[in-house]
């Protein structure tokens, strides 16, 4: 069966990111369609495959799969032999949990640190609240680490579903430059060199697709 992910504006769409980079990583073709968020016409268009109305959403043969936290699930079930999460149940456990922490908070600086990976706009959203946040996820990356991190680069050594769910905060974290102590600052750089995290971004400076939203 074939997969299609559904995305949109690889420059904004940090949600799509996330399960762009989750499907790269079972390694499995797929079809990628774009979707211009700034386009009226899009919003229909998305509502014939996403009965959220939203991007990311994923269809493997017949079966829709909307949210990007379902399709990192359904993938990892889909392709265990992957290990799209980490192996260890403790890790895993704690992969699971920071991947849902992202996917339900942060609502601070998602409001204030919006994804623009072409922009640079350092100390632009620097509010106390968004920096709490910020050190919040600082910690959690330092404990993850520190805990299980000693066979790579990454939350949990080798890059996992954790990892994509970070990513477009490591792009945040580069368009506004908040202060990072040195270890959330290597881990930044450890994400921003992975090959498929170039990638997305590399399309993302590409595109001629604006959204004065966005444009800060």
């Amino acid at each position: 069966m074939e997969f299609t992910l559904y995305i949109g504006n690889k420059n904004y769409s940090s949600w799509s990111f996330r399960g762009w980079l989750a499907m790269r990583m079972t390694g499995a073709p797929f079809r990628e369609v774009l979707f211009h968020l700034g386009d009226p016409a899009s919003r229909e268009k998305i509502r014939a495959v996403s009965p959220g109305g939203r991007v990311p959403a994923l269809h493997h043969g017949e079966l829709g799969i909307w949210d990007s936290l379902a399709i990192a699930e359904y993938l990892a079930e889909t392709f265990p032999g992957r290990n799209l999460w980490p192996r260890d149940r403790a890790a895993h456990a704690t992969a699971r949990s920071m991947a849902a922490e992202m996917h339900s908070s942060f609502q601070n600086l998602r409001k204030n640190m919006p994804m623009n990976l072409r922009r640079s706009s350092p100390g632009v959203g620097h509010l106390p609240e968004v920096l709490d946040e910020v050190a919040h996820i600082a910690r959690a990356w330092k404990g993850a680490r520190t805990r299980f991190g000693a066979g790579g680069p990454y939350l949990f050594g080798a890059w996992s579903l954790a990892d994509c769910f970070y990513a477009p905060v490591v792009g945040r974290l580069r368009t506004y430059a908040p202060p990072l102590e040195a270890d959330a600052q290597a881990y930044v750089d450890a994400v921003w060199a992975q090959p498929d995290v170039r990638a997305w971004v590399e399309a993302a400076l590409a595109e001629p697709m604006k959204e004065p939203a966005y444009d800060l």
